[in-house]
């Protein structure tokens, strides 16, 4: 259902996400501050991976009008992580299972898309 879209989850894409989102969290940008943290390491926006998400729905099902996608932060991302979207077909009451999972195969995100009725 979905095309799938991968990405390697880096030190330039946290840094370009956060220059592009505005969000400078020293979770996402700061080692030292994150070793305090129940965490102990940086981890990457949750929503970098929504996006790629979002630019797998988009290639798969055109314009996102219409469609309300609901999902759920699972893991953190790490950096140094590759993740990959995924999602089922629709079933008979227009909603598919979304996801995006790393490269050990544990799911980050999870989800639905449904289409307005």
């Amino acid at each position: 259902m979905l095309i799938a879209k991968t990405m390697h989850v880096g030190e330039a894409q946290v840094f370009a996400y956060a220059a592009l989102s505005g969000d400078y969290n020293p979770l996402h940008l700061d080692e030292a501050f994150a070793k305090t943290t129940p965490l102990g390491t940086r981890i990457a926006h949750g929503t970098l991976s929504l996006n790629l998400l979002w630019q797998s729905i988009a290639e798969s099902c055109g314009a996102a009008e219409g469609l309300t996608l609901e999902v759920r932060f699972v893991k953190p991302v790490y950096l140094g992580d590759t993740v990959t979207t995924g999602g089922d077909g629709w079933d008979g009451a227009g909603q598919a299972a979304v996801w995006v999972k790393n490269q050990r195969g544990e799911t980050v995100i999870s989800g639905s898309l449904r289409r307005a009725s």
